[in-house]
């Protein structure tokens, strides 16, 4: 729970390079994977691996990043986001030195289902790199099968596996759609009580009034 000193302090103006680099690239390729790309496609894959690199940097800044950025400046605390959602509700709004409680747990779930696509996402590839999936399409177009055929010769195309993680790849990929949209309204809602632009921020910071 926040200390009253810690809720009186203000919202960063602007987020440190690597916070900002990991929010919007990993909005543009949940956008890109979901609206411009196929399943499977050499350009998913791809940006399925970028988006996993991005994921774990983000992690890691959550631990070595400046105070904001860490995770102990914004842990999950559902009580505490209850509790601010109806201080919004009465327009008694509260500042944070980082994300708000609400905000905060916001973050975990899209984190957690951004994980279970990208486990997932592994499963249904095999754990291909782009790399291999560019070799595995050149040789089907240059008619060689064969490279295709793997060392341990088993077909997991139909398993029981390979059925569940591609239910559940659907799944938290529609409901990264469904966070990122309830996000939006979020900051639009939250920025409104507060007066003040909070889309500033993470792109490059907001003038001193």
């Amino acid at each position: 729970m926040a200390t009253p000193r810690t809720e009186a302090a203000a919202p960063p103006r602007l987020w440190d390079p690597l916070v900002r680099l990991t929010h919007w690239g990993i909005a543009f390729v949940i956008l890109a994977n979901a609206l411009a790309t196929k399943g499977g496609s050499l350009v998913h894959v791809s940006l399925g691996w970028a988006v996993m690199a991005l994921l774990l940097l983000r992690l890691v800044w959550g631990v070595l990043g400046p105070h904001e950025a860490r995770f102990a400046a914004f842990p999950p605390n559902p009580r505490a986001a209850a509790r601010h959602l109806g201080q919004l509700v009465s327009g008694r709004v509260r500042h944070y030195p980082s994300h708000n409680p609400a905000g905060a747990l916001m973050i975990y779930a899209f984190w957690a289902t951004l994980a279970a696509a990208i486990a997932t996402g592994l499963i249904l590839t095999g754990g291909a790199t782009p790399m291999q999936v560019a070799a595995d399409k050149a040789a089907v177009a240059s008619g060689d099968w064969s490279a295709l055929i793997r060392e341990d010769g088993g077909d997991e195309g139909d398993s029981p596996l390979r059925e569940v993680a591609g239910e559940v790849h659907e799944v938290a990929s529609n409901l990264l759609l469904v966070l990122a949209a309830l996000h939006i309204a979020g900051v639009f809602v939250e920025g409104r009580a507060m007066r003040r632009n909070l889309v500033a921020p993470m792109l490059f910071g907001e003038r001193r009034r």
